[in-house]
């Protein structure tokens, strides 16, 4: 008998190799196969990735005149530049980064090591003013022109004089570092590309005031690319998005802004704001900013706190005053040169001032020295204020509205005014949580799904399959997302939940039409045959009931509809 028995079991484990055989060789699994070693491959999962990510790199920062370059707006998780390292020490994850950040010094040399290259830069210090209750005079060389007679013929030539002004007393104090304007997270683990839902930030839903053509909404979305990256918000998406289809007549349009790392006040700042600057004496407008300004002082030598107008008190406010320096076109200084040559000198200063707007509204008058009627300067200094309740916070609030009017200037106006329809901010750390409770959810719904599986057919020949389909439909869905490019969030991954569930009611209606019994008796194909119809007319179903959400909320659900139909 015991022979017989072996015997038995060898057969029946023939016969388990050749179906497992016949699985494997069979044109459908093989094309399977070769779909998931192609998703993962799209995913490249890569846990333990050495480093950190950079995500952006502030304009003009130390960081990036040493060379760091900003990632590319479609680059993979995966190629974006990592830190390795920084002065030989190994930098694994972001606390090692900030703990020698905060130990840097000013003027101190630091060489970062990089997945793509090795670059040395100088921390800068940063400098607070200090305004004393004392003058002092200073001596500055000045350029005027006066009338000089060469060869008996009378004419304008440029004389440089030193001249001496009385002037507050101040004192410059290295308070710090300037950050050294690199954006970084955890080095990526894969390619799949994490919404604003799962990492943190801020979503901005953007509709232009007036009705625009393409190539004037194209622009906008270049401007504010532009200007948000040079306000060092470099780690920035904006799309095109509307609440109908094109083949329906395309809807309202709107501008979708996703920005890691920004907060409401900044985004409101940059992106309510047209731009539209403009300097005015007599009411005629001498320069505007983007095409009449050449060059924007962004150095601690031509920017900064206003000695000659410090904090004070204001009521029960402080105020502090910013300036910078611009250079002007030679058309915009010849406009000011042709304005102010007729007008009258009162004492020190020209009759009329410079005036300076922003989207229409006053923003400052500068007194225009006499010396300059009638001459065409292109280096002007443009002046501002902050306010705070103390003086801290209003010297914050100064330096804050400086570089938001920098950034203006440099970018220049939008071509339309923008509104805001809707402004979504998440932190980080409930983006972190959002993540891990997501993945979670969707193990729970997995093992909920495998163990019904299993109580209801009581078979783990039938269990298997449709777990394993389930489970490749999840591989497929998240490696096309890697390969579209396209951001996983709360939504994409609620769509990948009720997938799972509509693949699995798939999966139970051809077992069931198999398995079946009836007065009519169907062969094996016939079953399938009617099993497909079944799940091919609910698939339709699920598209047309998906297709609304691609467009509803601007776009807001895109993510659900897109992974509920793949």
């Amino acid at each position: 008998m015991v022979p017989e028995r072996k015997h038995t079991k060898m057969v029946d484990g023939e016969k388990a190799q050749m179906k497992l055989k016949k699985i494997l060789t069979d044109i459908r699994v093989i094309i399977l196969i070769i779909a998931l070693v192609m998703a993962v491959a799209a995913i490249h999962p890569s846990p333990g990735t050495e480093g950190i990510m950079i995500k952006a790199v502030q304009k003009n920062s130390v960081a990036n005149l040493a060379g760091i370059e900003n990632p590319k707006p479609k680059s993979t998780p995966l190629s974006k530049e990592r830190i390795l390292s920084m002065n030989n020490k190994p930098i694994n994850n972001l606390k090692d980064y900030y703990d020698f950040i905060n130990k840097l010094e000013p003027d101190q040399i630091v060489t970062i090591r990089t997945t793509k290259n090795s670059y040395k830069l100088k921390i800068e210090p940063e400098i607070e003013i200090e305004t004393l209750n004392e003058t002092e005079n200073i001596t500055e060389e000045v350029t005027r022109e006066v009338n000089e007679t060469i060869n008996g013929t009378t004419m304008l030539v440029n004389k440089t004089f030193n001249e001496t002004k009385e002037v507050p007393k101040t004192i410059k104090h290295i308070k710090g570092i300037k950050p050294i304007g690199l954006s970084v997270s955890e080095a990526a683990t894969s390619n799949i590309r994490k919404g604003l839902d799962l990492q943190g930030g801020t979503r901005v839903l953007l509709k232009p005031k007036e009705e625009v053509d393409d190539l004037t909404f194209s622009t906008i979305i270049d401007s504010l690319k532009e200007r948000l990256n040079i306000y060092g918000l470099g780690d920035v998406v904006v799309t095109e998005v509307s609440d109908s289809p094109e083949f329906l007549g395309g809807g309202t349009k709107y501008k979708l802004v996703e920005i890691a790392g920004a907060t409401t006040e900044e985004v409101r700042s940059l992106m309510a704001k047209q731009g539209k600057f403009e300097g005015k004496i007599a009411n005629k407008t001498v320069f505007k900013g983007g095409d009449d300004i050449t060059y924007v002082c962004r150095s601690a030598d031509c920017s900064g706190l206003d000695p000659r107008r410090p904090c004070g008190k204001m009521g029960d406010k402080w105020g502090c005053g910013f300036y910078f320096s611009i250079s002007l076109k030679p058309e915009a200084a010849q406009r000011q040169a042709d304005i102010t040559k007729n007008l009258e000198v009162i004492g020190d200063h020209l009759s009329e001032q410079l005036v300076l707007y922003l989207d229409d509204q006053e923003r400052d008058k500068l007194n225009i020295a006499a010396d300059l009627k009638g001459r065409a300067v292109t280096d002007i200094q443009i002046t501002g204020s902050g306010q705070g309740i103390t003086q801290a916070e209003a010297m914050q609030e100064a330096l804050k509205n400086m570089k938001s009017l920098q950034t203006v200037l440099i970018t220049g106006s939008l071509p339309v005014k923008l509104e805001i329809v809707r402004m979504d901010t998440i932190s980080p750390t409930l983006g972190k949580q959002f993540l891990k409770n997501a993945w979670l959810v969707g193990v729970v719904a997995i093992l909920a799904v495998v163990l019904i599986l299993v109580s209801f057919y009581r078979k783990l020949k039938l269990a298997i399959p449709i777990i394993t389909a389930s489970l490749s439909e999840v591989v497929l869905i998240l490696g096309m997302a890697a390969l579209i490019g396209w951001n996983l969030d709360l939504a994409a991954i609620a769509g990948i939940i009720v997938a799972v569930g509509t693949g699995v009611d798939d999966q139970i209606v051809i077992a069931d039409e198999v398995l079946k019994g009836g007065t009519r008796v169907y062969n094996w194909k016939e079953q399938i045959k009617r099993a497909f119809f079944i799940i091919m007319t609910a698939y339709l179903t699920t598209v047309v009931a998906m297709v609304p959400l691609l467009f509803a909320g601007a776009g807001l659900l895109k993510g659900f509809a897109i992974t509920t139909i793949l």
